[in-house]
């Protein structure tokens, strides 16, 4: 049985876990000739916290730290965008900061897009979370196929 991945969903956060398994994706995305979303989701009030406590002198509304978001998920965007250039791979983008978990957001939006295979990073510290990682270990993806 052959299968075949129209659209592949990469979620980045920056973090070397996420960068790798944008190579995976990319090797995924070639091999199918598919079209790949990568993505970026963020906790609104978690980011919040962690911005007014690192930057507090810096950071004086919602819409700067959005901003401070986006400009963070452009530059791993541009990272993925680098890794194609050579290549035919379609590649969209999306950011989603939301007041959801991220495991919400990402099972929302490959749901919303139709997402065939979902390749993320793991960085987590329990067997579990080795394994599938500490957001690929949450129930809402069991619909998706993994690779790590």
């Amino acid at each position: 049985m052959n299968v075949k991945f129209s659209k592949i969903l990469i979620p980045v956060d920056g973090s070397e876990a996420s960068m790798n398994a944008s190579d995976y994706a990319i090797f995924f995305a070639k091999s199918n000739k598919s079209q790949l979303i990568a993505m970026h989701a963020d906790e609104a009030y978690h980011y919040t916290n962690d911005l007014l406590i690192e930057k507090l002198d810096t950071i004086t509304s919602v819409d700067s730290i959005v901003q401070t978001i986006k400009q963070d998920a452009e530059r791993w965007f541009n990272d993925i965008k680098q890794k194609i250039s050579a290549s035919e791979i379609g590649l969209r983008t999306g950011l989603v900061v939301s007041s959801k978990s991220t495991e919400d957001t990402i099972a929302d939006y490959a749901a919303h897009e139709g997402v065939d295979l979902i390749v993320m990073g793991t960085k987590g510290a329990g067997l579990k979370e080795r394994v599938l990682g500490s957001t690929a270990s949450h129930p809402l993806y069991q619909n998706f196929i993994f690779w790590f």
